[in-house]
């Protein structure tokens, strides 16, 4: 089963520029959760502060007792163990077969033999549906298998938390829906926490347990998907709707000015209206049910008092009808949220 990673005060500036502050979030163990914000949010920096990559100024991040900000660098490099990450690009070894680049971590950091190495290697390959594929350049393959092999490689130490750093970038709509449902049978597989940074919409609606968003150096929200997917803070429904009207702006916020004038002109289509929730993608044919189902189940019910009107309803409609997501909620009328 994956491992909590509870982040707690985070902050973060590269000299007088702060990227984000007092973050404050926890990625339940085992469950699959989704960082979404506009472009420059600081959202891949907070996933290499979570490894230990970067440091922040203030804050913590505990895994297994072990704080990736504070602790000592012996405790640090043994916890980033732990960690699978999948990159951007795939940041494959051009001059390396898929094989090999993905071998590589196991050469790297264990004594294996080559024929444990290749065995394990092999297993993941398949995993990631390359088999056939594993004697080519990363030069030689689309970039959608360029994405499935940064991932087998992000696998081969058997990590118990998983970061996918903007997965579905470049990759067509069909391309990201075939890896939105890879990454589900993942968790089924291997129970691994899961935190994937995007800024695409399909993959948001469709994979996570738990969805968050930065925007304007705070984390605006984190929390189960239906909080996120019901909210009526205006940077959410911007985001969500895909829309030019609201706070985010081409270069970064608006001024105050025009966000005056567009409340002055609301457009004519943004009236709103139903909220309507996609159901969460569930595990293929002939894999095991998730296990996060049912931890999540009772995580969430028990905080259902905390919770926005509008989440709460979303959320009660879910397990009254007996599944994993809901259809179709309206906002609780007065909710606010």
């Amino acid at each position: 089963m994956g491992i909590e990673v509870a982040v707690e005060g985070l902050t973060m500036s590269f000299g007088k520029q702060n990227i984000w502050q007092d973050v404050s979030l926890t990625l339940p163990a085992g469950e699959v959760s989704v960082m979404l914000g506009p472009s420059g949010t600081g959202k891949t920096v907070f996933l290499k502060s979570l490894i230990g990559l970067l440091k922040p100024q203030q804050g913590r991040v505990l895994i297994n007792g072990v704080d990736m900000v504070n602790s000592p660098e012996k405790d640090i490099y043994e916890t980033r163990k732990l960690f699978g990450l999948m990159f951007q690009d795939g940041a494959l070894f051009g001059s390396m077969t898929l094989f090999d680049n993905i071998a590589f971590p196991l050469r790297e950091h264990t004594r294996k033999r080559e024929s444990e190495i290749r065995r394990i290697v092999m297993e993941r390959i398949e995993l990631v549906g390359l088999l056939g594929a594993e004697g080519k350049l990363p030069g030689e393959i689309s970039g959608g298998m360029r994405k499935r092999a940064g991932l087998a490689r992000a696998l081969v130490l058997d990590p118990q938390i998983v970061l996918c750093d903007e997965p579905d970038s470049g990759l067509d709509p069909v391309r990201t829906a075939y890896l939105s449902q890879l990454l589900i049978d993942l968790n089924a597989r291997i129970d691994a926490t899961m935190l994937i940074v995007t800024h695409n919409l399909d993959i948001a609606a469709t994979v996570p347990d738990n969805m968050g968003m930065f925007f304007r150096r705070n984390l605006v929200t984190f929390g189960p998907r239906e909080v996120l997917l019901t909210s009526e803070e205006p940077v959410v429904t911007q985001f969500l709707a895909g829309r030019r009207e609201g706070p985010i702006g081409m270069s970064e916020e608006k001024d105050a000015a025009t966000l005056a004038a567009e409340a002055d002109a609301p457009a004519p289509h943004l009236t709103a209206g139903p909220r309507v929730i996609v159901p969460q993608l569930e595990p293929s044919p002939g894999l095991p049910p998730r296990a996060a189902v049912a931890r999540r189940r009772e995580r969430v019910l028990g905080m259902l008092d905390r919770l926005p009107p509008a989440a709460r309803a979303a959320i009660q409609d879910t397990y009254a009808r007996g599944g994993t997501a809901p259809t179709l909620t309206k906002p609780a009328p007065g909710s606010g949220s």
